[in-house]
């Protein structure tokens, strides 16, 4: 089954009560979206169920949340992904100052598993959430920075205060092994400029807003090896920074130079690749996000680690 079909299901079902629909129907208008227009299925998915919920007279909470994976209670240390659709129990651990207008809270969710950022977004009308307090979260939609997730609050997220406390887990990590790869997507990366949106552009387009002027960025994806396993770590920008004494300026200007920004992922490596690290911080999905960083004098074999390294 398509992902439009069973999207189109899933749309049906939350109105099956409230509107004589076909999946068919409801299947067209989302193809007319994702394949005429290049909107991204989540996207389309929402601005069809708003077009029903107009054609029907109902709110957001008068319908089912449907199949969209909503619904679906997750643990934040299972937040892995882009845009996945989930739900979380957790306590508000931190309140910050939002730096928009258009943020009406942020902060730091956690359960026993770890902390995750959250954004709720001022036109939500969602409540205010305080700080200690435990909620049950439906329809939270994921994001990802620098292999970092957060959740953000939308118009369609439910809200539900419990009356319980929850220990929070601490998902911080540290690891000591030779730097033996620094994949793909690294070096000098531009991202999207719209409000609260910080996906990696691909061929200047962003999975969301489309083709858009990109803002640029320093990060490494790279792989340790500490002899026994391999694990991803990601740097971001003042960590690679620090990690290769490249700052933002010099890179831009050396990919202006060569025309090609592959130049400074390639310098990169000549300066890194071989060296021993020790980094420490929390972990997301399959990465390391590196916060502290230490490099050391060995134990290492540079040779037998480049020979690993290209063989990977």
């Amino acid at each position: 089954m398509s992902d439009v079909r069973q999207h189109a299901e899933d749309v049906r079902e939350q109105f099956s009560e409230h509107l004589d629909l076909t999946v068919e129907e409801v299947e067209q208008r989302l193809d007319n979206l994702v394949n005429e227009y290049r909107v991204p299925i989540e996207e389309a998915r929402r601005s069809v169920v708003s077009h029903y919920l107009d054609e029907a007279g109902l709110e957001r909470d008068d319908v089912r949340s449907g199949g969209g994976g909503g619904s679906e209670q997750m643990s934040v240390e299972d937040v892995d992904e882009d845009e996945m659709w989930l739900g979380l129990t957790a306590k508000v651990v931190d309140l910050w100052e939002p730096r928009s207008d258009a943020v009406g809270q942020v902060g730091l969710l956690g359960d026993e598993t770890g902390t995750i950022k959250f954004t709720k977004w001022a036109d939500s009308d969602l409540p205010e959430l305080e700080e200690g307090k435990v909620y049950r979260f439906g329809n939270l939609v994921s994001d990802e920075y620098q292999g970092d997730y957060s959740v953000k609050l939308n118009r369609t997220t439910t809200v539900e205060e419990l009356d319980e406390d929850i220990e929070v887990g601490d998902n911080t990590e540290e690891v000591t092994g030779a730097l033996v790869d620094i994949q793909s997507g690294s070096g000098l990366i531009k991202r999207c400029p719209e409000e609260g949106c910080t996906r990696v552009l691909q061929n200047g387009r962003c999975s969301e807003h489309g083709e858009v002027e990109g803002e640029f960025d320093l990060r490494i994806k790279g792989v340790l090896d500490d002899g026994v396993e391999v694990h991803e770590v990601i740097f971001d920008k003042e960590a690679t920074e620090e990690l290769t004494d490249i700052g933002l300026q010099e890179a831009q200007d050396m990919a202006m130079d060569a025309l090609d920004t592959t130049v400074v992922a390639e310098e990169m490596r000549e300066k890194t690749l071989g060296k021993y690290y020790r980094v420490a911080g929390p972990t997301m999905g399959r990465y390391l996000l590196v916060d502290e960083m230490e490099e050391l004098a060995g134990p290492t074999d540079a040779e037998d680690v480049l020979i690993r390294a290209r063989s990977m």
